[in-house]
């Protein structure tokens, strides 16, 4: 295909060669999933093996993805995203907070969902799902965190906003995330006893967290989704304000073998939610 002559030296034109092809976006949607392997990726997108074949080695020869080695007889290969592909997944997820408002939704500005939307039935389907294997976000220590507990009996992951944010009151479901981490801090002990781990996760920085938790003593870990790793994986609802993509406020109940239990979306009645979360994940616990 011909380009024009300033193509080679425009980032966007360029960025158009990985992102122009509409398989290339849904393979790279379906890796970030956590779908790495041949069959699965044909499975999950519906693709001829043949094209599959092609697209997924004009990706590794364009630096996105890395093949890995997982079996030798026969060989076998996972498609990994490396640090060019890692850094396209904000603009997966803008894509598609894009289609969220403008193609599936009405166009307006909100940091909730109503229960006839595409995010609500999104989220909902959630259940039965499984949070991508080994995925870690960085913490307030400055270390790398599994976001799911590896040794309880299950996880309550909340996203969130942001806290300390001076938000635009005009946007609906915005309020409330430092109500919602004080309930989660307060109830710590009772998750703790039925063996249950929380997550808070945010798009801010870890350093904003940091102080965050500090300040209100948080005891569970907060980590940073800046990157939009869990965001891209399990396609979560966000919107824009502050300035930066942010995730919507909901509640996922994850139990020790990673798999979605329950999801809670939206969250309105902030305290009702975390006792609930407390219940069902209490009852998850008890069936491991």
């Amino acid at each position: 295909m011909r380009k024009h002559n300033a193509d080679e030296t425009c980032g966007i034109a360029q960025a158009a060669v990985v992102l122009g092809d509409w398989w290339n976006v849904l393979i790279l949607r379906e890796i970030a999933r956590g779908h790495v392997r041949f069959d699965a990726l044909a499975a999950e997108i519906g693709l001829s093996r043949n094209v599959l074949t092609e697209r997924l080695g004009r990706l590794v020869a364009q630096g996105v993805l890395r093949r890995s080695l997982y079996q030798r007889r026969p060989v076998r290969y996972e498609y990994v995203l490396t640090d060019a592909g890692l850094a396209l997944l904000p603009l997966l997820v803008a894509m598609q907070d894009w289609g969220d408002r403008w193609v599936l939704g009405d166009g307006s500005l909100t940091a909730t969902a109503a229960a006839d939307s595409a995010e609500h039935a999104r989220v909902h389907a959630l259940a039965g799902a499984r949070v991508p294997e080994d995925l870690q976000l960085p913490g307030v220590q400055g270390t790398d965190l599994p976001v799911i507990s590896p040794d309880a009996a299950a996880t309550v992951l909340f996203t969130y906003p942001g806290t300390g944010v001076d938000w635009d009151e005009r946007i609906p479901g915005v309020a409330g995330c430092t109500l919602e981490n004080r309930l989660f801090r307060d109830a710590w002990p009772d998750f703790r006893r039925a063996g249950v781990d929380v997550r808070g996760i945010s798009t801010q920085l870890p350093h904003e967290q940091a102080e965050f938790a500090r300040v209100e003593e948080i005891p569970y870990p907060l980590l940073s989704d800046a990157h939009h790793q869990l965001g891209a994986a399990l396609r979560l609802p966000t919107f824009r304000g502050a300035g930066r993509l942010c995730h919507k406020r909901l509640i996922l109940i994850v139990d020790a073998e990673r798999t979605v239990r329950h999801a809670m979306f939206p969250v309105e009645d902030i305290p009702h939610g975390v006792t609930r979360s407390l219940r069902l994940a209490e009852d998850c616990a008890r069936a491991t």
